[in-house]
């Protein structure tokens, strides 16, 4: 089963499909690429949100559909909900 989606092999970061429970080793797939990563989901991510592919520390990028949607504020684990409390916008 997928349970989260990719836009592109570059992204570092999926969307979830379906509420990721904490704990769960969970599958995604590149919607145009060839990649599909297994991450193991620390905390919970609920369905619409972003899991983290690969660690951050502050300063970092995070790429999804394949462009910069923000800069890291605070540490992310991978594995861990990547939203507004830990990734800001670049732009202000």
């Amino acid at each position: 089963m997928i349970e989260f989606l990719m836009h592109e092999d570059k992204d570092n970061v999926g969307v979830a499909v379906v509420d990721i429970k904490a704990g769960s080793q969970v599958n995604g797939r590149s919607l145009h690429g060839k990649s599909k990563p297994k991450v193991k989901a620390l905390m919970e991510i609920p369905l619409g949100h972003k899991i983290a592919l690969q660690d951050f520390k502050p300063g970092d990028t995070v790429i999804k559909y394949g462009e910069d949607i923000g800069r890291v504020v605070a540490a992310i684990k991978k594995g861990e909900h990547v939203h507004v409390h830990n990734v800001k916008t670049k732009r202000w």
